[in-house]
């Protein structure tokens, strides 16, 4: 299974260092826009997911791989993968390409389900294996 989906933004001042690129720390910040927008164009969203399901989904392992720089109000292009979702985990890839096209920067990510109350791990919620089968179908 591979679910993507396209977000562009613009680089914001305060996201930068004093080299005018973006600083190394507001990745996974990008990373996290990226699944969000994914995971609503897909019809599941975060919101919904923790208030009316009780399912939270934390970051449990993290790749960052910086090919080059993005600088001060670029319009970037992240490309967000679901690549699957297997034994309670769901698994996500992020490709940044800078304003003129070219891959600056990519994550992967590795988050879990858990229950909002106990906090304890649990297996995907039928509500989220259903939305990604109507897609894949």
């Amino acid at each position: 299974m591979i679910i993507s989906h396209t977000h562009k933004m613009r680089v914001r001042y305060g996201e930068t260092d004093q080299m005018s690129v973006v600083y190394y720390g507001n990745y996974p910040e990008y990373y996290e826009v990226g699944r969000a927008e994914a995971m609503r164009a897909i019809g599941i969203e975060y919101k919904v997911l923790e208030e009316e399901h009780h399912i939270m989904m934390p970051v449990v392992h993290m790749e960052i791989n910086y090919i080059r720089p993005i600088e001060y109000d670029e319009l970037i292009e992240m490309e967000t993968y679901l690549m699957k979702i297997k034994n309670g985990f769901a698994y996500f890839r992020v490709e940044i390409r800078n304003e003129k096209g070219k891959l600056a920067n990519v994550g992967k990510m590795k988050l879990c389900f858990i229950d909002r109350h106990s906090r304890k791990r649990v297996e995907p919620p039928a509500y989220v294996m259903t939305k990604i089968k109507d897609i894949i179908a």
